[in-house]
Order: structure tokens, then sequence, then C-alpha cells
């Protein structure tokens, strides 16, 4: 068996039906995943069942994988409401395993794709791997989900944890040890690498050479840590420190984050981005110094791992985490970047401090070894060869 770029793999002729609603081109983090590995892992005897969205079709034309699109659709009357996307998932399952030689069922979440991998693979005497990424656990604790979820898992061969985070949910809730393995997110570090030239994105902040520039990425939610970056910046400021926070991203938080800026001391540091294209967020990367997203729980809400990160040290950068949910696995603590008390202000603001003063040198070395570990072991095809070694050998 060869990849989709020709190397071959050491594995037996494996054909994978992947059942999917995040897929690209939708965007995210998940979406990206399961098309970097699955395109990796095999040809058109690949099946990918996901939903049709905008740009589907120019998406699919590119894919070695053989891509069925759904609509998918929810009704807000009905009761589960996504009772047909099961439904058409379980139906299109059924015909795909029945008319194709897949060897194994692979789901990207629990719900719907996990029940659904599990019902139809005992029917099709098929192995099921499931994906799980932490916050589902954490979130949907309505009893029914709760059951449907271990269900699920607990019937799945294998289960992929993106962290050990993850791992102990799934652990908790009954899942057997040994059926469980951790695959942390990759990264493309074609894409996100050192050497990005982003000068004219610091310029366009009217940034002084020797400033020093935060980023932060991701959805504007309060348990992303950006309130308290942004509430830091006069505080370094009063400590020598020339430095500017960009913010890129959308969400609940903007008009949030908005009425913090206008209210801080030094309003022209802080600069809310919104959202930026593909080919600039890398470019971001590289005009930054440090990575920053301080998470903290919000009620159940969690960090399952935080692919942002990998991607700020495919590019060179360390990065700041919170110490809350499954950012332990993507920062390693005073080795690629540092880990902190997300709720507290203090915290964060000494911690952007250590890793930004230059008198020591300290984010200099993180940066280094956060950038040799993204490149030797969260590429795409470090990914891919993982999961082969998990999966190759399954059986129902």
């Amino acid at each position: 068996m060869r990849d989709w770029t020709g190397e071959a793999m050491n594995t037996p002729d494996a054909r994978f039906l992947v059942i999917t609603e995040l897929f690209q081109p939708t965007k995210g983090g998940t979406a990206v995943w399961f098309d970097e590995v699955y395109r990796r892992m095999g040809g058109a005897g690949t099946h990918i069942l996901t939903a049709d969205v905008p740009g589907a079709e120019e998406h699919d034309r590119a894919s070695p994988n053989t891509i069925h699109r759904l609509g998918l659709k929810r009704y807000p009357w009905l009761r589960p409401e996504s009772l047909p996307v099961y439904l058409e998932f379980f139906l299109k399952t059924l015909s795909v395993g029945w008319r194709h030689p897949v060897t194994q069922i692979h789901a990207g979440r629990v719900l719907p794709e996990g029940l659904v991998a599990v019902r139809a693979g005992r029917l099709l005497r098929l192995p099921v791997v499931i994906y799980a990424h932490g916050e589902e656990i954490t979130t949907w604790r309505q009893p029914r989900r709760v059951k449907a979820m271990r269900e699920a898992y607990c019937g799945a061969q294998r289960v992929i944890a993106n962290s050990e985070f993850t791992r102990g949910l799934l652990l908790d809730m009954g899942v057997q040890p040994e059926r469980v393995v951790i695959i942390n997110p990759g990264v493309d570090t074609e894409r996100f690498r050192p050497g990005l030239d982003g000068s004219k994105l610091r310029a366009s902040l009217g940034l002084k050479p020797e400033a020093k520039l935060i980023l932060s990425v991701g959805r504007l939610s309060r348990r992303k840590g950006f309130d308290y970056v942004m509430q830091s910046v006069p505080e370094l400021v009063r400590r020598g420190l020339d430095v500017h926070h960009a913010v890129i991203g959308k969400g609940e938080d903007a008009e949030y984050l908005a009425s913090i800026r206008a209210a801080s001391e030094v309003p022209e540091r802080i600069h809310l981005l919104g959202g930026v294209s593909a080919d600039d967020l890398p470019l971001w990367y590289a005009a930054s110094d440090l990575f920053a997203m301080p998470n903290r729980d919000i009620g159940a809400d969690t960090e399952g791992f935080g692919m942002v990160y990998i991607e700020a040290a495919a590019c060179g950068r360390t990065s700041l985490t919170g110490m809350a949910g499954g950012t332990g696995s993507a920062v390693l603590d005073g080795e690629t970047g540092l880990r902190c008390d997300g709720n507290s202000l203090p915290a964060v603001t000494e911690a952007l401090f250590t890793l930004l003063d230059p008198a020591t040198g300290f984010g200099a070395a993180c940066a280094a070894r956060a950038e040799t570990r993204a490149h030797r072991d969260f590429s795409w095809a470090a990914v891919m060869r993982q999961t082969v070694e998990h999966t190759h050998d399954l059986k129902r």
C-alpha cells in the first residue's frame, strides 16, 4: 500500500470507510485532520461519508479518496432534531460497506458518527475506530447523550484520543484502557514553517522593528483567555517591554473583547483583526514573537488539545497556555513554552513577561525546541504513520 504521495507504507492493504460530518473544505482543525490523514492512508478504495458544503465539488476533484457528499439536514421540530442525520449516515454506511471491500469503519466523532459506525459495524462485521476530542465528553452531559456516547466508545475496537486529558475522560466513561490510544493532531509543516516573512504584517500594525508582538488565534470565546492577555499589555509596557497584542478570530466574545480594548490604558497596542485569510495565517505567526492562548475552563467547556499551539511551534514560535484541558500535550511546560493558571490575570502577565524577557533568552530556547518537536512529531505524515500503526491489525 502507498500513501497519496507515492511513499510506500509498510501496512496491509486496508480500505477505510470514514464517517465524518466535518471534512474539508469545511473550516476547522478537525476537518483538516481527517482530510490530511486519509488522503495519505488510502486511495480511491477509501470512502469518505461527509456533509455536502459549498466548494465541495472543487475539493473532491483533487482528492485521491472516494468522497460521498450527504445532505445531513437537521429539523428543529423533530426530537431529536439530528435523527435524519443518523439515518442518512447509517443507510449510506451500510450501502457503501456492502458494495465495496472496505476493511474498517472510522468515525470522526462519537455522535452521530461513532454510534452509527458501531451499529453498522455489527451488521457489516467490520472493526470500528472512533476519534475523541475531549470537548464533546465534557459538554454533552444530557443523560441520553451520555448513554449514547458510552455505547459508541465502549463498542469500538479502538478509540483515538487527541491528548492524555481526553484519554482520562474515556477511561472515566468505562472504555477499556487497552482500546484507547493517543494520537495528537498534526500540522501542515510545509505551510507552517520557520523563515516566512511577516514584516509587511508587522508594518501594517505600525510596529517598530524591536517591538514584541503577542499573537492569539482562535474562536473568540471566554475560555480561550484572550481577555487576560489583552489586560496584561499595560503591565508588560510598565515593565519596559515595547509590546503589542494581535487577536485573530471571530465568535461570541467579539463585543466583550472590543470593550476591553476600549477601556485599556493602551488601546493602540491591542489589535482585533477578526478573520484573516488562510494564506495570511502562517505569515501572522511569522510576524509574532509569542503565541498566547492561556485557556481556562468555563463551566464544562474546555480545550481538548489546541492545534494552534502546534501551528505556532511549526513556525518557530513558543506558546503560553493555561492549565485546563489537554493543552499540556500541545505545549510542554518549561520546554516548548509555559503553562499558567488561566484563571489568574497576574499569572498570565508573569508568564508572558517570562517568555518575552530578552535578558534571559528563555523564550527563544523554548521556541527552538517547539519548532524541532513540531516538525518531528506533528507533521501529517507522522500522524498518518501513528494512525496506521494503531489500526492496521484490528479485527471484529
